[in-house]
């Protein structure tokens, strides 16, 4: 990534456009009530870094805390209301500018802003004479006990002839479908937090050595995320030797070996949109001969999964492809024994047995081969629909990482011992099959290797 490359946003057609599909699938008896994220005390007084909920930041563009906003299809007054903080100078000047009602029309194209203390009155204004409520329920304990005080005071006002909606919708059947699919303007974000995070994982790999620590490492990543304006998109992983076996290992403390491997499961995230790299390599630059063949072996079972992702695959096709390369490899190196097709199944129940079987695999590769990706690092989207896995489609993006994690057991040869390995990239699915947003980051092994060396 050159210094010169142009940072991508989201334009305010794009919010405007987001927000007419979402005001054209809602239909003209409902009110859709999205809530903006709240500060997080950290400890004491202190917070932690705010981030934007998801879906609000989707709709709206608006990064303040504690806003509201609403929809309502018809409206001639306007359909896009935005409730907000005030402009005060006092409190400003020690926590950062608010737009106001004024900026959030002019800014971030609502056609009409109010201040967050009229919302309950206004909620229950604009929604009297609604048949419908929608929102993310179940999403926030306080939402769901304000949309329940809302309603009650509709249904005071029943003797007046106000009409009270009649049903409480899911808001997020909706936009998180709309999310699902990326706009160009949303992938050239993911392309940016992709080669960003593609370029902290080369720096790792050149600085690491016997002797520095998981959290030296650490710190490298998040430099480079922090030098090109974004945030880590989650708690890195960075888990030497035995860590690397842990799927989720975040305590980074540990000192790095030689003759170890080095897992690091991380990724930044621009504006809020994430990428997810995990690479894993030698310590001392060079693998060992159990960690080259089960590195080529998880490689081979990842480049069997992207092949798979195109136009009319599904999404449980990757895995598949994945799950049969590593249990026929896991056989040949004589991790498991049986024929593949029988042992990629989980065994029949047993009869009085309690605790169902798992297939024999499940001990080395325990998760699926992705997950969507967004603007949450496991995004949003069904994975299913009507019992059947979802058909795959151009414009979705998700990661595809195959693993393997050799923990000590009396089943297990010692050579294989603490050997943990996960390779991910980000994958766009494009008209014609798909394109790989983090290949700016080495994952053949002689690749590795020469990198490591310096050649």
């Amino acid at each position: 990534m050159t210094e010169t490359q142009t940072v991508p946003t989201i334009s305010a057609r794009e919010f405007a456009a987001r927000r007419r599909r979402l005001l054209d699938q809602l239909g003209d008896q409902a009110v859709a009530i999205v809530q903006a994220a709240s500060l997080q005390t950290r400890n004491s007084d202190a917070e932690y870094p705010f981030r934007q909920h998801s879906d609000f930041l989707y709709l709206t563009g608006f990064n303040e805390p504690d806003a509201v906003a609403l929809f309502i299809p018809g409206r001639e007054e306007g359909e896009f209301m935005l409730f907000c903080l005030e402009k005060d100078p006092t409190a400003e000047r020690w926590t950062g500018i608010r737009a106001g009602t004024e900026g959030a029309v002019q800014q971030y194209g609502a056609d009409q802003a109010f201040l967050l203390s009229e919302l309950d009155k206004k909620v229950v204004e604009f929604t009297s004479g609604r048949d419908e409520i929608h929102y993310l329920i179940g999403s926030d304990a306080r939402l769901d006990q304000r949309v329940i005080g809302w309603l009650k005071q509709i249904q005071a006002k029943k003797r007046l002839g106000v009409v009270p909606p009649t049903k409480l919708v899911s808001l997020d059947g909706v936009v998180h479908d709309m999310r699902l699919f990326k706009s160009d303007e949303e992938i050239a974000m993911m392309q940016y937090a992709a080669d960003t995070s593609a370029h902290a994982h080369t720096q790792a790999m050149v600085a690491c050595a016997p002797g520095k620590f998981e959290f030296e490492i650490e710190a490298g990543l998040i430099g480079d995320f922090r030098r090109k304006g974004m945030e880590p998109a989650y708690t890195s992983i960075v888990g030497g030797g035995e860590n690397a076996c842990i799927l989720h290992y975040i305590e980074n403390r540990c000192e790095l070996k030689s003759g170890d491997l080095l897992l690091i499961d991380a990724g930044g995230e621009h504006h809020a949109y994430a990428s997810d790299i995990t690479r894993t390599f030698p310590v001392n630059g060079r693998f060992s001969e159990p960690q080259r063949q089960l590195y080529q072996l998880v490689l081979d079972a990842q480049l069997a999964a992207i092949a798979q992702v195109k136009p009319g695959k599904t999404w449980d096709d990757p895995h598949q492809a994945a799950l049969r390369v590593l249990v026929a490899g896991l056989v040949e190196l004589g991790l498991l024994e049986g024929e593949v097709d029988e042992l990629m199944k989980d065994p029949a129940p047993v009869e009085g047995e309690t605790k169902q079987a798992e297939a024999a695999y499940k001990q080395f590769f325990m998760h699926k081969t992705g997950h969507w990706l967004g603007l949450d690092v496991h995004d949003v989207g069904d994975y299913k629909r009507d019992g059947e896995w979802r058909v795959l489609e151009p414009g979705m993006v998700l990661t595809v990482e195959p693993g393997l994690y050799i923990s000590p057991a009396d089943n297990v040869d010692e050579k294989w011992w603490n050997i943990g390995i996960r390779i991910e990239d980000d994958v766009l699915v494009t008209e014609d099959g798909c394109r790989v947003l983090t290949d700016k980051v080495v994952k053949e092994i002689a690749d590795i290797e020469n990198l490591m060396a310096g050649a």
